[in-house]
């Protein structure tokens, strides 16, 4: 199986940056869909962005400028830059994972067979 461990929430103002980390386990990291979901109280999960395995990104409307997703082969693990937070960005952010090279929208839930514990942010 195919852990994913997330790290990096926690509190912040508005205006200020944070930035999460996802260790995945898995010899074939490469090869890898992966994303990056979030979850606020009383609402759906929802897709934040996305990263093929040749390295092609996705961002949702609201996050785009603000936040970067990015894939480090070597050190088997996914980053999510978030800069320009606001308070609508307080959720339990989760990294998921598809061990083959993505075949529909990063936002589709059912894509990914593997998910993280999730990490609080909070915007205040």
């Amino acid at each position: 199986d195919v852990q994913l461990v997330e790290s990096g929430g926690g509190s912040v103002q508005a205006g200020g940056s944070l930035r999460l980390s996802c260790a995945v386990s898995g010899n074939t990291y490469s090869t890898y869909c992966m994303g990056w979901f979030r979850q606020a109280p009383g609402k759906e999960r929802e897709g934040v962005a996305g990263i093929d395995s040749d390295g092609s990104t996705s961002y949702a409307d609201s996050v785009k400028g603000g936040f970067t997703i990015s894939k480090d082969n070597a050190k088997n693990t996914l980053t999510l830059q978030m800069n320009s937070l606001k308070p609508e960005d307080t959720a339990m952010y989760y990294c998921a994972a598809d061990t083959a090279p993505c075949r529909h929208q990063y936002y589709t839930v059912d894509e990914y067979n593997y998910w993280g514990q999730g990490t609080q942010v909070t915007v205040s």
